[in-house]
């Protein structure tokens, strides 16, 4: 079983949320509900990342500005250092780098084009998967001999 993006992706399909800069927040929320996911990609033509906007900025957002922050476009809020990794990258690396960042999603670029997103479910269930694969191979083995 491969441990890479690549084979992520392959498992969960590349579809990925994206928005315009110009969208308001509360459009962004809607489409957040809609697919029932915790980030969205920000950008203005599908292939090149703007941004990213979590949940947790729009909180944060209604939090300091109150219901107003609804009307603010995408944006203008929205994190522009967005960490993003490649289709090469191994889950103990994918691992390490949303820990470090604190990163529960990240755009999968290619070609420095949006080809995929991982989230940190993605990661956890691939590792699980890897846990489970390799537990019946050693009871396989150990039953074996």
């Amino acid at each position: 079983m491969s441990m890479d993006v690549r084979s992520i992706l392959a498992g969960k399909g590349n579809q990925v949320a994206v928005i315009g800069t110009d969208a308001t927040i509360e459009t962004a929320l809607e489409e957040l509900a809609h697919y029932d996911i915790g980030a969205l990609v920000i950008s203005n033509d599908g292939d090149h990342i703007a941004g990213i906007l979590s949940e947790r900025d729009v909180a944060r957002g209604l939090r300091e500005h109150g219901a107003a922050f609804l009307d603010r476009a995408v944006g203008d809020v929205m994190t522009t250092e967005v960490t993003t990794c490649g289709l090469d990258a191994s889950v103990p690396d994918l691992m390490a780098v949303m820990t470090e960042q604190r990163a529960r999603h990240l755009p999968v670029v290619h070609d420095d084009r949006l080809v995929g997103l991982v989230s940190i479910g993605d990661v956890v269930k691939r590792r699980l998967d890897e846990l489970e694969t390799l537990t019946e191979q050693m009871v396989q083995y150990i039953q074996g001999h």
